[in-house]
């Protein structure tokens, strides 16, 4: 399908980045690992360090969805709303995981990027799960700027994780 060989240079770019964030991820908690662990830092790290690889993960997932020589969209439809659903779901887990963690107190910009705005990217891809049989085009816009929503959202996140760990949790 033509539409799509259009986007291929797109997620092959969203892609790569989202793969090499997931590694430099690992990369990051490897040096932060020697920080005295208390049940408390697991339940936050639950809240703010798991959903950014689940959604770095996501990303890489809808490239290579995007990517695949689909010979029509309903396949890509079930893909973008079973990926949106469970999103959707994934962040309001993240929601309550925020509230019941006691390690830290969210601030608005937490609740933005750790919530509103992840569960914002996951409804637009149910949304254009709907929308693509009508609106094909309108349809693969919405889908990659959910994408580009998640990869900049875990990108804040991999960068909030990294500042609150060296500038604030690893104080003496």
């Amino acid at each position: 399908m033509t539409a799509l060989t259009e986007w291929q240079s797109f997620y092959e770019i969203v892609g790569s980045s989202a793969g090499a964030l997931i590694g430099l991820q690992f990369v990051v908690l490897a040096l932060v690992s020697n920080i005295p662990r208390t049940p408390e830092l697991v339940k936050a790290g639950k809240a703010f360090i798991t959903p950014t690889i689940v959604h770095f993960s996501t990303v890489l997932l809808l490239a290579a969805a995007i990517c695949a020589p689909w010979h029509c969209y309903l396949p890509l439809a079930a893909i973008w709303g079973a990926i949106g659903l469970a999103g959707v779901i994934y962040s309001l887990l993240v929601l309550r995981r925020m509230k019941r963690q006691a390690a830290y107190e969210p601030e608005f910009v937490d609740w933005l990027y750790y919530a509103a705005l992840p569960l914002l990217a996951y409804a637009v891809l149910i949304s254009a799960a709907i929308l693509i049989p009508q609106q094909p085009s309108m349809s693969l816009f919405l889908v990659a700027g959910a994408t580009l929503l998640l990869l900049l959202t875990g990108i804040h996140n991999a960068w909030d994780n990294v500042v609150y760990h060296v500038f604030t949790n690893n104080q003496p």
